[in-house]
């Protein structure tokens, strides 16, 4: 069964446990549009998190930390994953993408909606905290 889900406006931490539990459970997973996703609490200090996190190590010896909104979800994915073979083959079952694919264009009925309500916090979306980071995904 392939579950399409649109994460728009969606906290990425909900997200990243509801994805690892589903695929987890041999469900094929494909997400979209996860550049409007968002990681709560004051983007000043988000930015200044992650900056952190390049600063450790050396370009050729890592740890390599992804700038793409994709991939950043999808590595949040990863981390609620079990570090073992059973994780491995369950992150095959996971696909992110920026924006809808063209080959989910015609599908936008079922498309689910991963909006749990409204935000009435400060937020960054991941589209924005790629651009700071340095990320080219345009």
């Amino acid at each position: 069964m392939v579950e399409i889900i649109d994460v728009e406006n969606a906290v990425i931490g909900r997200i990243a446990s509801f994805v690892a539990k589903k695929a987890l459970l041999g469900e094929k997973i494909i997400i979209v549009n996860s550049e409007k996703a968002v990681l709560t609490g004051d983007p000043k200090f988000i930015i200044k998190k992650y900056n952190e996190k390049f600063d450790i190590g050396t370009p050729h010896h890592g740890p390599k930390w992804p700038r793409r909104p994709d991939a950043i979800l999808r590595r949040m994915i990863r981390g609620m994953l079990p570090k073992n073979w059973r994780g491995r083959q369950a992150l095959k079952n996971v696909e992110v993408y920026i924006g809808i694919p063209e080959e989910y264009k015609g599908k936008e009925n079922k498309i689910e909606k991963f909006n749990k309500g409204e935000l009435e916090t400060k937020f960054i979306t991941l589209g924005e905290l790629s651009k700071r980071l340095g990320g080219r995904w345009l």
